[in-house]
């Protein structure tokens, strides 16, 4: 396990240096820190991230992607998404990996046009090898997939929009 104290300082390293990366494997275990975060599908790009994750072991699978998506409208002048004729927006509540269905060979949680319940699990979003179910926090019809599987996410970013009933 790496010492918290040195990852505090590789960081600080990184952040006060022209190194735009460093990946180290110490122990059993491997750290990525990196200054510019990756770019995400159309130009948007996820928060910079100190990655701590066993160098050894499975790591899981992303599931297949569905075909028939929704698209996600384009961003207002801020950055953001607008919302769509009063439809519910779930956001991420972390920075992680989005998956649509809990394995590989699994069927997704939820296609446009489902119809889901409060607490009804939407996804998973794999944080620091930690898989955490997203539940929906109302009951409507799935109307837009914003993200596409096995994609990274970032605090905040609209995942689905839910037509409430």
């Amino acid at each position: 396990m790496i010492d918290l104290d040195f990852l505090q300082a590789l960081i600080r390293t990184v952040d006060e240096t022209g190194i735009d990366s460093v990946e180290i494997s110490r122990g059993g275990t491997r750290v990525r820190i990196s200054k510019s975060p990756p770019v995400i599908g159309g130009g948007l790009q996820a928060s910079p991230v100190a990655a701590v994750s066993p160098a050894q072991g499975p790591s899981p699978a992303p599931a297949p992607q569905a075909e028939g998506m929704a698209a996600a409208p384009g961003p207002d002048a801020e950055g953001r998404d607008e919302p769509k004729n009063g439809w519910a927006e779930v956001e991420s509540p972390m920075v992680g990996t989005f998956y649509r269905a809990p394995a590989p060979e699994a069927p997704s949680y939820v296609e446009v046009g489902t119809r889901v319940s409060k607490g009804q699990t939407l996804c998973i979003l794999e944080a620091m090898k930690l898989m955490n179910e997203l539940e929906s926090e109302v009951d409507g019809v799935v109307r837009e997939i914003c993200v596409k599987n096995a994609e990274p996410v970032e605090y905040g970013q609209v995942l689905f929009r839910i037509e409430p009933d």
